[in-house]
């Protein structure tokens, strides 16, 4: 049904190991995010690069398995690490799916496209027969823009536009619910950008799909998503419906990104006042007990460096994780 929750994740932590003389450290990628995402609507997420938005999005699909936390997938437990549930994960393949930001780079170049489509076919057993299983992929083709004899090429005669058509093909092959879009339109010129994202607006009323969209690009996250989720050195800092987020932006973070955004009337863009931070970004091996923002934040107090804010609802539907809001004693 529209409107229920088809994930939902729970504190969910990923830290790589790193090696070296002193011992084994940790980068701590994603940090204790909690959020969950309505069967139908898109969820936008937006941050700068490294900030752990695309790990995030792999380890909701155990692309990267987490390192702590819980995942609930049409209201069961995906994985659970105070349990100790793992399910499987080749049935859920069926449900959701991902786009990946470098279409280049995630197909492979040895097969064709029709090889690449159909692998997914093969190994979920979604073909009868080699004619069906060829009009599959034909019929896929075409719902991403592309033709039949396009099918017997490799990756490298297509541009950049048709190479992202066929990874959404390839999402689409095993027919999911749910498609984690890891900045499916970042690695494309601007013309084609736009043709993409129309493009999975389009099957998203068709097919009935389920989003997380990852980009850095705020403006273009706006226009496609329902809800807005903004990230920082791997905590999620703020979240809100997506025209809310905009207009009434609350952490001073998400403030920053706001003003970055370029005005197309140039009157306009001479009046705006753009936010210049300042200050150094802290380690993700050790980022101390505060606020990961604290120290680029013009309204940080001795509070903000020593105890990390909780992620709270101040309003309905719009959480933020900022001292400001929060008007209880201690944390």
């Amino acid at each position: 049904m529209p409107g229920e929750r088809l994930l939902e994740i729970q504190h969910l932590k990923k830290y790589f190991p790193i090696k070296g003389n002193g011992g084994t450290s940790y980068v701590h990628a994603v940090e204790d995010v909690s959020l969950y995402i309505r069967r139908g609507e898109t969820l936008g997420l937006v941050g700068e690069s490294g900030c752990g938005k695309s790990t995030l999005g792999r380890a909701i699909l155990r692309l990267h398995e987490p390192t702590s936390g819980k995942i609930i997938y049409d209201g069961k437990p995906f994985y659970d690490s105070e349990a100790g549930i793992a399910e499987n994960t080749l049935p859920y393949r069926r449900k959701m799916q991902i786009i990946f930001q470098d279409p280049s780079a995630s197909l492979d170049p040895r097969m064709t496209v029709g090889e690449i489509i159909g692998e997914a076919l093969d190994i979920h057993k979604l073909a009868k027969s080699r004619k069906e299983r060829r009009e599959r992929i034909l019929e896929l083709l075409a719902m991403v823009g592309l033709n039949d004899e396009q099918a017997d090429r490799y990756p490298h005669e297509f541009s950049g536009g048709q190479q992202q058509r066929v990874g959404i093909a390839r999402a689409l092959a095993v027919e999911p619910e749910f498609i984690v879009c890891d900045e499916p339109i970042s690695a494309l010129d601007v013309s084609i950008q736009s043709q993409i994202v129309n493009m999975l607006e389009d099957m998203q009323r068709e097919l009935g799909l389920t989003y997380l969209f990852i980009a850095h690009d705020i403006s273009v996250v706006r226009h496609i998503s329902n809800r807005i989720g903004v990230m920082y050195m791997g905590s999620l800092v703020e979240l809100a419906e997506s025209y809310e987020l905009s207009d009434h932006p609350l952490h001073p973070y998400t403030r920053t990104l706001l003003s970055a955004v370029p005005v197309p009337d140039p009157k306009v863009s001479r009046s705006k006042s753009r936010i210049i931070l300042e200050g150094d970004i802290p380690s993700p091996i050790d980022p101390g007990p505060g606020c990961r923002f604290a120290s680029r934040c013009p309204y940080a107090t001795d509070k903000c460096r020593q105890c990390a804010p909780q992620f709270r609802e101040v309003a309905p539907e719009h959480f933020v994780a900022c001292h400001i809001y929060n008007t209880t004693p201690g944390c």
